[in-house]
This record gives structure tokens, C-alpha cells and sequence, in this order.
């Protein structure tokens, strides 16, 4: 047991150890460029973020939520496939979105051409800026929307079938159901929903550089690369760290404060929509399919057509030799620790180990800047420390470990721990301790009996966890673009790079493979759901 204690040790080190490392930059003394950042640029950047983060969080719940209710509560044409279907944008990286988008809706692009040249309408640019902070809520909106509508479909279809039909018994109808009802109980699955909402609009920055938008993160790149002071990037990090700490610290306020003994009984029993009501609900669905994923998807489709003969190269094949190799071993090292950590936490029910899964947990919620910020610091202090080895080893250079992909690997590790030890960590709770201590007690001992008994029987959750892993770090840009190594480019930054010089048209076919990865995962993930 000791060997699995030292690797959970080592796991929760690497976590904790950038992020302390920024919030201790707290406590240095500010230089003249932070003075000059605190005094003209920082409300800004406050009011940006909060503008931003608030009407997406906003109009992601109105439109989860009505979906999800629509969806669970009611039966119409098209609803199996709507049902799957508006999980799907989640296969869509917002930054890809907003390229797709920008350039959809430009003066040269297919929708003010069409309208000038099939329907003679000279359209006012005003009404096709979606370079803006209205349009970033728009592209928010869209894609991250899924997350409130999964988490709120499966709790009203599981859990709130007697309180609905009890309602629907004593005359209500299905507005006051609605809000008397399905919104009070739904509280918690909203929150879990929109808070993962918030945390990914908090790590963006293809969206909110690409649009303009004075946001903390797109802040602690210009400060970085612009300014090139990583003091006072350290500095807006610690600040944005703490910002999310407390909303971690409110999350599991809300969370606790709104449990209701609602234990899982049969399934909620739709209402069949006819005539009118569901010719609506096939119109609203389609629409928001539409925007959310089939517009974009086509459009990308149709630019891969016409550049693939620029793009797909020998510099192609290497960028996707870096992807597949960097994601592969992240994603390894991620499902081991992983692994190792949610057994630690399952043989052991303490107080550590819940500590244990909430430090984990915050690493999935600290933004990519940030981690990258603190792991670069870290990978700093430790060449200064291996300098006298490296001169002994006669290397030409003197930051060994801060120009290598391990930095990056390893702020992958950090990054999307999380996401490998939730999906354990269900497996594992799936299963129970029954088996693995009849093992015990039959006289295998703790490592014997994980091999011979617990593994077989979470496979499916460590495939899982690994395909997810693998998804979330192709799909990351800000980290990436922080700490890959010299000339080490991945689908993201190509993608990331093609838009930046105004290359729409190539970044589709990068983007495509972003996007047929995810769609594999989505999939995966809805699979699973539906055999729980």
C-alpha cells in the first residue's frame, strides 16, 4: 500500500506546486509594469471578464434548460435524434466556432454574398459584426450550452417523475409546472452545469483574443508575450486563481444547500405535442441544432474541399505525429495516476482522501493560462537547480527541462487529471469494495488483488477516462500555446495560426480532425449514459 501512497503523494505535489508557486507571487513586491496595469487596465479586465462570463452562464441555462425540459418532458417528431443531437457542439472547440462563424458572416463570406448577389439586399455591416462582445456570448452560448442541458435532461428524466406527475394530477399546467416545479428541483444539476460553463469560458482565448475581448486570460498572454513580464502575468494568474476558488468555494455551498431526497424511481412519462405545439418544438430544435453545430460542420466541410490539396503535406503528417504523441502520453500518465490515486481514495475513506478529490477537482477548474504559468515557473526553478548537472553533462544549453515537451506533458497531466479520476472514480464506485475485499481476505494483497480483481472489472472506466483525457488535451489551446516547445506545433495551434493570418479556409481540415475526435468521444459518452 505504501507504493500506491507515494504515487497519490507525488500526483496531489504536482497539482498543488504550480498553483501555490503563483499564488505565492502575491506577496512580491509589484514591479512598474503592474502599477501601470493596476492603475489603467485591470477594471477592465475585471468588467470584461465578469460581462462575459455573466450573459453566457445566463443564456447557456435558458437554453439548456428549456431544451432539457423539452426534450425529457414532452414526445414529438425528431425527438430521439434532438435528444443526442444537442450534445454534439461539445464536439465543437469554441475558438473553431468563432473562426467558422467570423468568417461566415464577413463581407466576403457566403452569407452577405449570398444575399447580395441571389436576393439583391445590401446588407448593413452592423448587423453581421460578430467580432464583438455580443458575438462571443453568441459563440458561448451555442457550444457550451450542452453541459447545463445533459446535466438537467438526466436528472428531470430519472428523478422528477413523481413530482411532475403529481402536479400534472392537481391541474397544473406546463408553465406552472415549469417554474413551480421543475425549476426549484433542477437547482443543483444547473449549478453543476453552468459552473463547468463558467470554467470554460474562464480558460478560452482563441475566442477572446481573436474577437478583442480584454478578458484575464487573453490579459496574461498580452502581459507575457507583449510586455514580456512574467511577473506581473504571475501576478493577473494569482488573481484569476482566486477568483475561481471562490467559486469553487460558492459551487459547493449551492450544492449542499439544495439536496432534496429524491431517490431514482421510474421514468418520467412524456406528453405527446401535436399540431401546432409540435411543429414549435421541431422548429425551436431545429434552430438551435442548426446554429450550434450543422451551420459550422457544413462550412468547415466545404473549406476542406477546397484547400486540401495546401494543407494535407509532410508538415501535415508531423503536426499530426506531435498531436497523436503528446496526447498519447499525457493521456497515459494521466489514467495512471489517475488510477492509482481514486484506489487510494476508495481503499481509504477519510477526510484526506476527500480533501485528495477536491484538489484534483480544482485542477480541471484552474484555467490553462494559469497552470501553464505556474508549471513554467516550476520548470524554471528546477533547471536553475540542475544547472550544475547540465554543465557536467556538457549541454549546450541551460533550460533542459523548460524547452522540452515533458513541461507541456506534465501541465497536461495537471490540467486534465481530473477528468481521468472522475471516470475512475465512478468505476470504482460502480463495482464497490465486495469483490476487492473477498480478494483480501482469501490472502492477496493490495496490489495483487487491484490486477487480478479491480481491473478486469474497470476497464471500461479507465478506456473511458483515457478517450476523454485524450479529447480534452488535443483540444486545449491556451496551455499549449504557452509551453510547446520551439517549432512543436499540434492541430490546435495550426488551427489557432491559421486563423490568426487570416487563413480561414486552411484551418478546416485541422479543425475537422479536432472535431471527428470529439465526435468519437461525444458519442462514447452518450453510449455510456444511456447504459446507466
Amino acid at each position: 500500500m505504501s507504493g500506491w501512497a507515494v504515487i497519490s503523494l507525488m500526483g496531489i505535489t504536482a497539482v498543488l506546486l504550480p498553483n501555490l508557486y503563483i499564488l505565492m507571487s502575491l506577496f512580491k513586491a509589484p514591479n512598474s509594469n503592474w502599477q501601470h496595469i493596476q492603475q489603467y487596465l485591470l477594471k477592465d479586465y475585471l468588467f470584461e471578464t465578469i460581462w462575459l462570463v455573466g450573459w453566457s452562464s445566463i443564456l447557456t441555462v435558458v437554453i439548456g434548460l428549456l431544451l432539457a425540459w423539452l426534450v425529457a418532458a414532452y414526445d414529438f417528431p425528431l425527438k430521439r435524434f434532438f435528444r443526442w443531437a444537442f450534445i454534439l457542439p461539445l464536439a465543437f472547440p469554441p475558438y473553431i466556432a468563432a473562426y467558422t462563424y467570423s468568417s461566415m458572416l464577413s463581407y466576403t463570406g457566403f452569407v452577405q454574398v449570398f444575399l447580395r448577389n441571389q436576393m439583391g439586399i445590401a446588407p448593413d455591416q452592423k448587423y453581421f459584426n460578430i467580432m464583438s462582445m455580443n458575438g462571443a456570448i453568441f459563440i458561448f452560448t451555442m457550444f457550451l450550452f450542452p453541459y447545463v442541458y445533459m446535466m438537467t435532461k438526466v436528472f428531470l428524466e430519472r428523478q422528477s417523475a413523481s413530482l411532475i406527475e403529481n402536479a400534472r394530477l392537481l391541474g397544473k399546467n406546463s408553465f406552472q409546472i415549469f417554474v413551480q416545479v421543475v425549476l426549484p428541483v433542477s437547482r443543483a444539476a444547473i449549478i453543476s452545469g453552468v459552473s463547468l460553463v463558467i470554467f470554460e469560458v474562464l480558460n478560452d482565448y482563441g475566442v477572446t483574443h481573436y474577437f478583442g475581448i480584454q478578458t484575464f486570460t487573453n490579459a496574461i498572454f498580452r502581459t507575457w508575450f507583449g510586455m514580456y513580464d512574467i511577473e506581473s502575468a504571475m501576478r493577473l494568474a494569482a488573481l484569476l486563481m482566486m477568483g475561481i476558488i471562490a467559486l469553487l468555494v460558492l459551487e459547493r455551498v449551492l450544492r449542499q444547500r439544495l439536496r432534496f431526497d429524491m431517490r431514482r424511481n421510474r421514468a418520467l412519462k412524456p406528453i405527446r405535442l401535436r399540431g401546432f405545439s409540435a411543429l414549435g418544438a421541431v422548429l425551436f430544435c431545429s434552430l438551435i441544432f442548426a446554429f450550434s453545430f450543422l451551420v459550422p460542420f457544413v462550412q468547415l466541410v466545404v473549406w476542406a474541399f477546397w484547400t486540401y490539396d495546401q494543407v494535407l503535406n509532410d508538415r501535415f503528417v508531423q503536426l499530426l505525429q506531435n498531436t497523436l504523441f503528446i496526447s498519447s502520453i499525457a493521456a497515459a500518465c494521466i489514467m495512471f495516476f489517475a488510477t492509482v490515486m481514486a484506489n487510494v481514495t476508495r481503499a481509504n475513506r477519510s477526510l484526506g482522501s476527500a480533501v485528495l478529490s477536491r484538489v484534483i477537482a480544482m485542477g480541471y477548474s484552474i484555467p490553462g493560462a494559469v497552470v501553464a504559468i505556474g508549471v513554467l515557473a516550476v520548470f524554471l526553478a528546477l533547471d536553475v537547480q540542475l544547472a550544475e548537472v547540465y554543465r557536467m553533462l556538457g549541454t549546450s544549453t541551460q533550460l533542459v527541462l523548460s524547452l522540452s515537451w515533458v513541461m507541456l506533458a506534465v501541465a497536461y497531466v495537471i490540467r486534465f487529471l481530473a477528468v481521468g479520476y472522475g471516470s475512475v472514480e465512478v468505476g470504482f464506485e460502480k463495482i464497490g469494495n465486495r469483490y476487492h475485499e473477498a480478494s483480501r481476505l482469501l490472502g492477496f494483497g493490495f496490489t495483487r488483488s487491484f490486477f487480478k480483481v479491480d481491473l478486469p472489472l474497470i476497464k471500461g472506466a479507465i478506456l473511458t477516462g483515457t478517450i476523454m483525457s485524450f479529447l480534452e488535451i488535443i483540444k486545449e489551446l491556451p496551455l499549449t500555446l504557452l509551453l510547446r516547445p520551439f517549432n512543436f506545433d499540434t492541430l490546435a495551434t495550426k488551427t489557432y495560426q491559421y486563423a490568426s493570418d487570416e487563413q480561414i479556409h486552411q484551418a478546416a481540415i485541422p479543425a475537422l480532425l479536432i472535431i471527428g475526435v470529439s465526435l468519437i468521444a461525444v458519442f462514447i459518452y452518450h453510449r455510456l449514459g444511456e447504459s446507466r
